[in-house]
């Protein structure tokens, strides 16, 4: 019998990578063939790059897929998965690119493997475009383990843009099916956290200097405890590249776990780095948001596959938000709903589809 595709349109929205993302996890979870056309139609260089493309090809490895259009600029990809296995899998992406992006379409698959998977990728751990590592573990973890997802995360090298090189290896246990959550009540901060680093050449008074300026952001804020923030420069053992950045969390008495990040550029001193961070997370702490705009998307496929009512208190809902809800509608069946509270507050609900693993 001839192999019937749903066509996901990749240029729908933010029309970026992360519509080939989301299509193929739902595909390789619910053993759904997908076509997916016109990916990366927005995008200044349009159809598959190389993170894409390692992304697909380790599902197509954890699926056994037969698939066609895995080719580097590929506009169009046919995917039809087998059933998911757990294991062993390496990827080396022999370039800097984002660790975090391969993770973010392998991670929901292995949840529901028959057993617990190894996965060591080699990339880039902190890179431009891209969720940062620290970003993954400290505030994205916390609120996929509402869920009852959960991985464990072993970072041994940092890679940097342009040579990339980091390595790192995750752990994934399976689950049976995913908790519906209810993040729309923040209440109190009890804690916030944070990480100011620099690696290479750079000098440590620079990761100061980031501490410094993200804790004057923070110190504004009343009634929330003081600030623990860390200033330190890698050692070479884990980074020999030039790098730089600042990752800050927020953890409530309510179990909401909300963050800011920002990573080293040129042109960019390090007291723009430490305010950027901080003004961002203390704005969310103001005002009361549940999740951020960073978390918000990441966390569609697992309010579309779980059991029951899911809600999150967050902000307008960004385009990548926006397009993961397109996916997830279009793959599952999956219904959400927005109600806007006022300007900087919208309840997204989910009624999920209560996939159960079959392994």
């Amino acid at each position: 019998m001839p192999v019937e595709f749903l066509e996901i349109d990749g240029k729908y929205l933010e029309g970026g990578g992360q519509i080939l993302r989301n299509a193929l996890s739902f595909s390789c979870i619910l053993r759904r063939p997908v076509r997916i056309v016109n990916i990366r139609a927005n995008r200044p260089n349009p159809g598959l790059s190389n993170q894409h493309l390692f992304g697909l090809n380790l599902l197509m490895q954890i699926t056994d897929a037969q698939v066609n259009g895995n080719q580097l600029k590929s506009i169009q990809v046919e995917f039809n998965p087998g059933k998911i296995r757990s294991g062993k899998y390496f990827v080396n992406t022999q370039t800097a690119a984002s660790i975090s992006l391969v993770l973010q379409c392998a991670l929901p698959v292995l949840a529901f493997a028959d057993g617990k998977s190894e996965l060591e990728l080699v990339g880039g751990t902190n890179v431009g475009m891209a969720p940062q590592v620290d970003f993954l573990t400290e505030v994205l973890r916390p609120n996929l383990e509402q869920f009852g997802v959960s991985f464990d995360f072993d970072l041994m090298t940092r890679g940097y843009y342009p040579r990339g090189g980091g390595r790192c290896k995750v752990y994934v246990p399976p689950v049976k099916c995913l908790n519906p959550i209810d993040l729309t009540n923040f209440g109190q901060v009890q804690e916030t956290l944070g990480w100011c680093f620099v690696a290479g050449r750079l000098p440590p008074n620079l990761a100061d200097n980031m501490k410094t300026s993200a804790e004057k952001e923070l110190c504004i804020l009343k009634n929330i405890p003081p600030c623990q923030l860390e200033a330190y420069k890698e050692s070479p053992d884990v980074a020999r590249d030039n790098g730089s950045g600042v990752i800050l969390k927020a953890t409530t008495s309510t179990g909401c776990v909300i963050g800011s990040s920002s990573l080293g550029e040129k042109k960019v001193d390090a007291h723009q780095l430490g305010s950027k961070a901080g003004r961002e997370l203390a704005e969310l702490i103001s005002r009361e948001i549940c999740v951020d705009e960073y978390v918000q998307d990441q966390l569609i496929i697992y309010m579309a596959l779980a059991k029951g009512q899911s809600r999150i208190l967050t902000k307008p809902l960004t385009n990548h938000t926006k397009t993961a809800i397109y996916v997830a509608e279009k793959m599952c069946g999956a219904r959400f709903t927005e109600e806007k509270v006022n300007e900087h507050h919208v309840i997204l609900t989910c009624q999920g589809i209560g996939y159960v693993s079959p392994y």
